[in-house]
Order: C-alpha cells, then sequence, then structure tokens
C-alpha cells in the first residue's frame, strides 16, 4: 500500500507536459497544476482560445499565472525526502503514443503489445503477463496502434491461421468454414517460410550492394584517373605547345634574317649592275654628242680630218648578264610556310578527333 502512495504522490507532484516534477508551479482555474513556462509555452502556440492540456476546458481571456507557493514548498519538500520524475513506464501517453488499453481516465503509454489477447498495456498492467504462467506464453511485441487487423472481422477471433490458396491470414474458425479444402497452415509456419525467403532475398540485396559498391569505387578510381590524365596531358600539351611556339617564332625570326639578308645581297648586286649601266649610258650619251656634232661639220676636209680619231664603239659586257627575275622573287619560300601552315593545321585535326576517338 506504501509503493502505491508513493506512485501517486509521482503522478500528482509532475507536471503533464514536460513529465517532470514541478517547477515554478502555478495552478489554473480548472484545477490542474503545470510549470509555469510548460503551461505558458502551450497556450503561447494556441492562437485565441486556451484551453488546459488534461481536462480541456477553455478560458477566455487567457488567465493570468501567479506562482503557487504552497505547492512550490510540497514540491521542494518531497524533493529533499529523494522524490524524483516519474518513471518513463508512468508517463501519459502523447498524440503519437500507443495507449494502455487497460488505463482508466487519463490513459498512460504503452510499453508493449500482445498479439493473443490482443491488447496494449503500460509497465503496471503488463505485470500480469510477466508474472501468470498461462499468460507467460502470449506473444509480446513492440507497442502497436494495427492490433485490431489480428482479429477477423467476421468470427471476432485472433486469426492464427494463413490461407495460401487465397493468401491472406484468417481464424481457426474460418479454415473450417469458406477455407474448407484450402491449404491452410499456422501463420507461424508460413511466417518461417516468408522468412527464410526474405532472409535470401536480404542475402541477394546485401551481395548486389556490395557487388555495387565495389563497382561504384572502381567508377570512382576511373573518375580519377580520368581527371588526372587529363591534367597532366594538359599539362604536357601546354609545355609541347610552348616549346613549338618558341621553336616557330625562332625560325620565324632566323627566316626572316635570311631572307633579309639575300635580300641585301640581291638589291647589292642589281644596284651594281644598274650603276655600271648609267655610267655605260652616260658614256654613250657623251659619244652620240660627239659623233653627231660631227655629222653637222660643213668641211668636208675637217669632217675626214677628225673622223679617223673617233674610236670605235666598244661590246657592252653587261646585257648578257642581266637576268631580270620574275617579280615574286622569295616565292618559294612564301610556299614553303605555306606547306608547313598546311601540315601543322592537318596534324591539328587529326589530333583534335583521331586521338579521342577511344573515348
Amino acid at each position: 500500500m506504501a509503493q502505491k502512495g508513493v506512485d501517486l504522490d509521482q503522478e500528482t507532484f509532475c507536471c503533464s507536459i514536460c513529465l517532470d516534477l514541478l517547477k515554478d508551479p502555478v495552478t489554473i482555474p480548472c484545477g490542474h497544476s503545470y510549470c509555469m513556462k510548460c503551461i505558458q509555452g502551450f497556450w503561447d502556440e494556441e492562437e485565441k482560445i486556451h484551453s488546459c492540456p488534461q481536462c480541456r476546458k477553455t478560458f477566455i481571456p487567457r488567465p493570468v499565472l501567479e506562482k503557487n507557493t504552497m505547492l512550490a514548498a510540497l514540491v521542494d519538500q518531497l524533493k529533499k525526502t529523494g522524490l524524483q520524475a516519474a518513471p518513463a513506464d508512468l508517463c501519459y501517453a502523447g498524440p503519437e503514443d500507443v495507449v494502455c488499453d487497460v488505463c482508466t481516465g487519463r490513459k498512460r503509454k504503452a510499453i508493449k503489445s500482445c498479439l493473443i489477447c490482443p491488447a496494449s498495456y503500460c509497465q503496471k498492467h503488463l505485470q500480469p503477463h510477466l508474472d501468470a504462467a498461462p499468460l507467460k506464453k502470449h506473444k509480446l511485441v513492440e507497442p502497436s496502434k494495427n492490433l485490431q487487423e489480428n482479429i477477423c472481422s467476421r468470427h471476432d477471433e485472433v486469426m492464427k491461421m494463413f490461407c495460401r490458396t487465397d493468401q491472406k491470414c484468417i481464424c481457426y474458425l474460418c479454415s473450417v468454414d469458406e477455407h474448407r479444402g484450402h491449404d491452410t497452415v499456422s501463420a507461424a509456419a508460413e511466417r518461417t517460410e516468408r522468412q527464410r525467403e526474405l532472409e535470401e532475398s536480404q542475402q541477394q540485396i546485401q551481395q548486389r550492394i556490395q557487388d555495387r559498391e565495389k563497382e561504384v569505387k572502381l567508377l570512382q578510381q576511373e573518375v580519377e584517373a580520368i581527371n588526372h590524365s587529363a591534367d597532366q596531358t594538359v599539362k604536357d600539351s601546354e609545355k609541347i605547345f610552348t616549346e613549338m611556339i618558341c621553336l616557330i617564332q625562332k625560325r620565324s625570326c632566323d627566316l626572316k634574317q635570311q631572307i633579309r639578308s639575300q635580300q641585301q645581297t640581291e638589291v647589292s648586286r642589281v644596284k651594281y649592275l644598274q650603276e655600271e649601266l648609267e655610267q655605260e649610258i652616260t658614256e654613250l650619251k657623251r659619244r652620240d654628242a660627239e659623233l653627231k656634232q660631227l655629222s653637222l661639220t660643213e668641211d668636208h676636209s675637217q669632217f675626214l680630218l677628225n673622223y679617223p680619231s673617233l674610236p670605235p664603239l666598244s661590246e657592252s659586257t653587261h646585257s648578257s648578264s642581266i637576268n631580270v627575275r620574275p617579280l615574286r622573287y622569295f616565292e618559294d619560300v612564301t610556299a614553303a610556310v605555306s606547306e608547313l601552315r598546311d601540315k601543322l593545321i592537318e596534324m591539328f585535326v587529326f589530333c583534335d578527333f583521331s586521338t579521342l576517338d577511344h573515348f
């Protein structure tokens, strides 16, 4: 009897919102008590109508909360005597919890469900299943809200049989009634068979998961290899192209020097010939003037006297050596450079497509 008194005290002095001993207890108009912060938070979530979490009585306007000093003093005294918060198994059920089917009034949270009864029990009302020999044989499971699904809607009996013909759970009366002659077994036997199939499926799935994880790892390694190869290739290609550009620039510079050197040589040769020809033209013009002057002499004797003194016209030594070349003197060089460009373009096009075909 003393133990029951302790249980009553635990429930009486615990806040039904936080399920802990009251802190700064307040009593609302309906008579229920709560922690001040708990009831304030509860009412803050409500919009206009404020109600009691236990009896649901509503209050308009919102009540002004004042600390219940007598209750606070009593809770402090109980703390000194070793009273603590209500055990988890004596907690009241929340909206998402499975409730105890035996509790009256405000129901506690169930900790087990019985598939044979079928019902759900809190710690207090589960005790007979743990103590009584006949009840110990019952199948206890985690709290479930779906126990009624185990009851035959026709015969109101627990469905302990399974009809393989119709692939559904049935009760014993169903097996001798509308399922007579069907392939029926106990639900436990069917569960064992299905469990075996389930384990085989799990093994297959786990093996496939391992295989796929290995494949994913291989693919990740391939991604890393691709990235490494691409990065290295870009680095090497940049180096090679830089070397090629430097080589082309150097070759272009050398070619330019060669062209300018050859240009200077050819221009000097031509200017030398040009100067000699101009000198020859000057001399010829002088001789032509002398001959013209002689031809205008009216004195025959004087003409005949001066005529033998004129030296004969010598042959030109340059006319045969002058070879006028085409205007595009360096067109062979241009053609060679163009051919080199075309080969480079062809090589670049080949590299752009053929070397990446394997991807």
